[in-house]
Protein backbone atom coordinates (compact mmCIF):
# COMPACT_ATOMS: atom_id res chain seq x y z
CA UNK A 1 0.00 0.00 0.00
CA UNK A 2 1.29 3.46 -0.85
CA UNK A 3 -0.23 6.29 1.15
CA UNK A 4 -0.01 9.92 0.21
CA UNK A 5 1.79 11.75 3.09
CA UNK A 6 -0.28 14.04 5.31
CA UNK A 7 -0.23 17.00 5.27
CA UNK A 8 -0.16 17.20 1.49
CA UNK A 9 3.32 17.35 -0.06
CA UNK A 10 4.60 20.44 -1.81
CA UNK A 11 2.90 21.11 -5.16
CA UNK A 12 0.36 18.32 -4.43
CA UNK A 13 -2.67 20.43 -5.39
CA UNK A 14 -1.00 21.69 -8.56
CA UNK A 15 -0.01 18.16 -9.56
CA UNK A 16 -3.50 16.85 -8.81
CA UNK A 17 -5.02 19.65 -10.89
CA UNK A 18 -2.80 18.81 -13.85
CA UNK A 19 -3.44 15.07 -13.51
CA UNK A 20 -7.19 15.60 -13.21
CA UNK A 21 -7.27 17.85 -16.27
CA UNK A 22 -5.26 15.38 -18.37
CA UNK A 23 -7.43 12.41 -17.35
CA UNK A 24 -10.62 14.38 -17.84
CA UNK A 25 -9.52 15.48 -21.30
CA UNK A 26 -8.53 11.93 -22.23
CA UNK A 27 -11.88 10.51 -21.11
CA UNK A 28 -13.88 13.26 -22.76
CA UNK A 29 -12.05 12.74 -26.03
CA UNK A 30 -12.56 8.96 -26.01
CA UNK A 31 -16.30 9.33 -25.40
CA UNK A 32 -16.77 12.91 -26.58
CA UNK A 33 -18.67 13.64 -23.39
CA UNK A 34 -19.58 17.31 -23.33
CA UNK A 35 -18.92 17.82 -19.62
CA UNK A 36 -18.28 21.51 -20.07
CA UNK A 37 -18.87 24.69 -18.12
CA UNK A 38 -20.06 27.95 -19.65
CA UNK A 39 -18.00 30.90 -18.36
CA UNK A 40 -20.97 33.29 -18.20
CA UNK A 41 -24.06 32.66 -16.15
CA UNK A 42 -22.74 29.36 -14.78
CA UNK A 43 -23.53 28.36 -11.22
CA UNK A 44 -20.64 27.19 -9.07
CA UNK A 45 -23.02 25.91 -6.37
CA UNK A 46 -22.23 22.45 -4.97
CA UNK A 47 -24.80 20.54 -6.96
CA UNK A 48 -24.66 17.73 -9.54
CA UNK A 49 -23.30 18.84 -12.90
CA UNK A 50 -25.07 18.89 -16.25
CA UNK A 51 -23.68 17.90 -19.62
CA UNK A 52 -24.31 20.26 -22.51
CA UNK A 53 -26.81 19.35 -25.18
CA UNK A 54 -25.18 18.05 -28.37
CA UNK A 55 -24.26 21.01 -30.60
CA UNK A 56 -25.22 21.36 -34.25
CA UNK A 57 -22.84 19.38 -36.43
CA UNK A 58 -21.78 17.04 -33.61
CA UNK A 59 -21.11 14.15 -36.01
CA UNK A 60 -18.50 16.20 -37.86
CA UNK A 61 -16.90 17.27 -34.59
CA UNK A 62 -16.77 13.63 -33.44
CA UNK A 63 -14.84 12.66 -36.52
CA UNK A 64 -12.41 15.56 -36.07
CA UNK A 65 -11.80 14.90 -32.37
CA UNK A 66 -11.28 11.17 -32.84
CA UNK A 67 -8.74 11.84 -35.59
CA UNK A 68 -6.96 14.54 -33.61
CA UNK A 69 -7.63 14.85 -29.84
CA UNK A 70 -6.31 18.41 -29.98
CA UNK A 71 -9.50 19.35 -31.82
CA UNK A 72 -11.39 18.91 -28.54
CA UNK A 73 -9.99 22.22 -27.32
CA UNK A 74 -11.14 23.88 -30.53
CA UNK A 75 -14.60 22.40 -29.93
CA UNK A 76 -14.57 23.92 -26.43
CA UNK A 77 -13.60 27.29 -27.89
CA UNK A 78 -16.32 26.97 -30.53
CA UNK A 79 -18.91 26.35 -27.80
CA UNK A 80 -17.43 29.09 -25.57
CA UNK A 81 -16.95 26.57 -22.75
CA UNK A 82 -14.22 24.97 -20.66
CA UNK A 83 -13.87 21.37 -19.37
CA UNK A 84 -15.69 21.26 -16.04
CA UNK A 85 -12.85 19.88 -13.93
CA UNK A 86 -14.61 21.21 -10.82
CA UNK A 87 -17.31 18.58 -11.29
CA UNK A 88 -14.75 15.80 -10.66
CA UNK A 89 -13.89 14.45 -7.23
CA UNK A 90 -10.98 12.13 -6.42
CA UNK A 91 -12.60 8.82 -5.48
CA UNK A 92 -9.89 6.15 -5.27
CA UNK A 93 -6.51 5.07 -6.64
CA UNK A 94 -5.31 1.54 -7.49
CA UNK A 95 -1.92 0.19 -8.45
CA UNK A 96 -1.88 -3.22 -10.12
CA UNK A 97 0.80 -5.92 -10.05
CA UNK A 98 3.11 -5.96 -13.09
CA UNK A 99 1.68 -7.45 -16.28
CA UNK A 100 3.39 -8.00 -19.65
CA UNK A 101 2.36 -4.52 -20.82
CA UNK A 102 3.46 -2.87 -17.56
CA UNK A 103 1.87 -1.81 -14.30
CA UNK A 104 -1.45 0.06 -14.31
CA UNK A 105 -1.83 3.10 -12.08
CA UNK A 106 -5.55 3.81 -12.11
CA UNK A 107 -7.40 6.71 -10.54
CA UNK A 108 -11.18 6.74 -10.27
CA UNK A 109 -12.86 10.13 -10.42
CA UNK A 110 -16.47 10.69 -9.42
CA UNK A 111 -18.79 13.01 -11.33
CA UNK A 112 -22.45 13.28 -10.35
CA UNK A 113 -24.78 14.27 -13.20
CA UNK A 114 -28.49 15.02 -13.24
CA UNK A 115 -29.00 12.69 -16.18
CA UNK A 116 -26.83 10.41 -18.36
CA UNK A 117 -25.16 12.49 -21.06
CA UNK A 118 -24.95 11.44 -24.70
CA UNK A 119 -21.65 9.81 -25.61
CA UNK A 120 -19.87 8.96 -28.84
CA UNK A 121 -17.16 6.28 -28.31
CA UNK A 122 -14.05 6.44 -30.48
CA UNK A 123 -14.61 2.73 -31.45
CA UNK A 124 -10.93 2.05 -30.80
CA UNK A 125 -10.14 2.15 -27.07
CA UNK A 126 -13.84 2.46 -26.23
CA UNK A 127 -16.24 0.49 -28.42
CA UNK A 128 -19.47 0.83 -26.44
CA UNK A 129 -20.90 2.99 -23.66
CA UNK A 130 -23.73 1.95 -21.35
CA UNK A 131 -25.08 3.60 -18.20
CA UNK A 132 -25.92 1.15 -15.40
CA UNK A 133 -26.84 1.41 -11.75
CA UNK A 134 -24.54 -0.45 -9.29
CA UNK A 135 -27.07 -3.26 -8.88
CA UNK A 136 -27.55 -3.53 -12.65
CA UNK A 137 -23.80 -3.65 -13.25
CA UNK A 138 -23.43 -6.40 -10.65
CA UNK A 139 -26.22 -8.43 -12.25
CA UNK A 140 -24.77 -7.93 -15.74
CA UNK A 141 -21.44 -9.18 -14.42
CA UNK A 142 -22.93 -12.30 -12.80
CA UNK A 143 -24.86 -13.08 -15.99
CA UNK A 144 -21.62 -12.68 -18.02
CA UNK A 145 -22.91 -9.77 -20.08
CA UNK A 146 -19.98 -7.64 -18.97
CA UNK A 147 -16.69 -8.38 -17.22
CA UNK A 148 -15.37 -6.34 -14.31
CA UNK A 149 -11.80 -6.36 -13.07
CA UNK A 150 -11.18 -6.35 -9.33
CA UNK A 151 -11.02 -2.52 -8.87
CA UNK A 152 -14.14 -1.90 -10.97
CA UNK A 153 -16.14 -4.54 -9.09
CA UNK A 154 -15.01 -3.18 -5.72
CA UNK A 155 -15.92 0.41 -6.63
CA UNK A 156 -19.33 -0.56 -8.00
CA UNK A 157 -20.11 -2.41 -4.77
CA UNK A 158 -18.92 0.65 -2.81
CA UNK A 159 -21.56 2.76 -4.58
CA UNK A 160 -24.25 0.51 -3.07
CA UNK A 161 -23.67 2.38 0.22
CA UNK A 162 -25.62 5.32 -1.16
CA UNK A 163 -29.36 5.26 -1.65
CA UNK A 164 -29.53 8.30 -3.93
CA UNK A 165 -27.48 10.49 -6.21
CA UNK A 166 -27.81 13.42 -3.80
CA UNK A 167 -26.44 11.31 -0.93
CA UNK A 168 -23.46 10.23 -3.02
CA UNK A 169 -22.81 13.78 -4.18
CA UNK A 170 -22.97 15.20 -0.66
CA UNK A 171 -20.60 12.49 0.57
CA UNK A 172 -18.07 13.26 -2.16
CA UNK A 173 -18.15 16.98 -1.32
CA UNK A 174 -17.74 16.34 2.42
CA UNK A 175 -14.43 14.53 1.82
CA UNK A 176 -13.14 16.73 -1.00
CA UNK A 177 -10.04 17.80 0.98
CA UNK A 178 -8.94 14.23 1.69
CA UNK A 179 -5.79 13.18 -0.16
CA UNK A 180 -6.36 9.93 -2.08
CA UNK A 181 -5.05 6.64 -0.75
CA UNK A 182 -3.41 4.38 -3.33
CA UNK A 183 -3.98 0.66 -2.91
CA UNK A 184 -1.79 -2.17 -4.10
CA UNK A 185 -3.77 -5.44 -3.71
CA UNK A 186 -1.81 -8.56 -2.76
CA UNK A 187 -2.75 -11.81 -4.51
CA UNK A 188 -3.17 -15.00 -2.48
CA UNK A 189 -3.63 -18.22 -4.48
CA UNK A 190 -5.44 -20.95 -2.50
CA UNK A 191 -6.21 -24.55 -3.39
CA UNK A 192 -9.56 -23.62 -4.96
CA UNK A 193 -9.64 -19.88 -5.74
CA UNK A 194 -7.72 -16.61 -5.89
CA UNK A 195 -8.01 -13.92 -3.23
CA UNK A 196 -7.19 -10.24 -3.59
CA UNK A 197 -6.12 -8.87 -0.20
CA UNK A 198 -6.59 -5.16 0.51
CA UNK A 199 -4.99 -2.94 3.20
CA UNK A 200 -6.33 -3.74 6.65
CA UNK A 201 -6.92 -7.44 6.00
CA UNK A 202 -5.24 -9.68 8.59
CA UNK A 203 -3.37 -11.51 5.81
CA UNK A 204 -2.26 -8.36 3.97
CA UNK A 205 1.54 -8.13 4.02
CA UNK A 206 3.29 -4.81 3.44
CA UNK A 207 6.30 -6.47 1.86
CA UNK A 208 7.76 -5.35 -1.48
CA UNK A 209 8.29 -9.01 -2.46
CA UNK A 210 4.54 -9.63 -2.54
CA UNK A 211 3.92 -6.50 -4.59
CA UNK A 212 5.34 -8.38 -7.58
CA UNK A 213 4.77 -12.00 -6.52
CA UNK A 214 1.62 -13.84 -5.35
CA UNK A 215 1.39 -15.68 -2.05
CA UNK A 216 0.46 -19.37 -2.14
CA UNK A 217 -1.21 -21.75 0.29
CA UNK A 218 -2.29 -25.38 0.07
CA UNK A 219 -5.36 -24.58 2.17
CA UNK A 220 -8.75 -23.97 0.60
CA UNK A 221 -10.39 -20.56 0.71
CA UNK A 222 -12.95 -21.87 3.21
CA UNK A 223 -10.16 -22.94 5.56
CA UNK A 224 -8.57 -19.50 5.74
CA UNK A 225 -11.81 -17.46 5.89
CA UNK A 226 -12.03 -17.91 9.64
CA UNK A 227 -10.43 -14.77 11.01
CA UNK A 228 -11.84 -11.45 12.20
CA UNK A 229 -10.20 -8.70 10.12
CA UNK A 230 -11.30 -9.15 6.52
CA UNK A 231 -10.81 -6.83 3.58
CA UNK A 232 -10.62 -9.13 0.59
CA UNK A 233 -12.16 -10.13 -2.72
CA UNK A 234 -12.50 -13.88 -3.33
CA UNK A 235 -12.45 -14.76 -7.04
CA UNK A 236 -14.11 -18.17 -7.48
CA UNK A 237 -13.96 -17.81 -11.24
CA UNK A 238 -13.90 -15.12 -13.91
CA UNK A 239 -17.50 -14.02 -13.26
CA UNK A 240 -18.00 -14.91 -9.61
CA UNK A 241 -16.58 -12.71 -6.84
CA UNK A 242 -17.33 -12.50 -3.12
CA UNK A 243 -16.46 -9.49 -0.97
CA UNK A 244 -15.59 -9.87 2.72
CA UNK A 245 -15.25 -6.58 4.61
CA UNK A 246 -15.13 -6.28 8.41
CA UNK A 247 -12.49 -3.55 8.87
CA UNK A 248 -13.28 0.12 9.41
CA UNK A 249 -12.71 2.51 6.53
CA UNK A 250 -10.10 5.28 6.62
CA UNK A 251 -9.81 8.91 5.54
CA UNK A 252 -13.56 9.59 5.70
CA UNK A 253 -14.21 7.10 2.91
CA UNK A 254 -16.56 4.12 2.96
CA UNK A 255 -15.79 0.52 2.15
CA UNK A 256 -18.35 -1.74 0.45
CA UNK A 257 -20.49 -4.08 2.50
CA UNK A 258 -20.07 -7.83 2.47
CA UNK A 259 -21.25 -9.33 -0.80
CA UNK A 260 -21.68 -13.08 -0.86
CA UNK A 261 -23.04 -14.75 -3.99
CA UNK A 262 -25.64 -17.46 -3.49
CA UNK A 263 -24.01 -20.88 -3.58
CA UNK A 264 -26.27 -21.87 -6.48
CA UNK A 265 -23.96 -19.79 -8.68
CA UNK A 266 -20.94 -21.88 -7.68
Amino acid sequence: MVNCPRPWPKNYLENQWNASLKRLMYSLVLLLLLLLLRPRGASMAPQPARALDPPVGLAAWCACVHRDPGEFLRLCSHLDCTPDIWALQDWSSWLTPPVPRGRFDTTFFLCCLHEPPPADPDLSEVTECQWLSPSEATEYFLSKNIWLACPQFYEIRRFENFGSLSALHKFSLDRVLEAPERWMPIMLVTANSTIKLFPGDELYVEDSHFVDNPMYTEKTTEEIVKGKKFHRLVMHDTYLYNLHVTVKSKYKHRYPKNYIVNKSHL
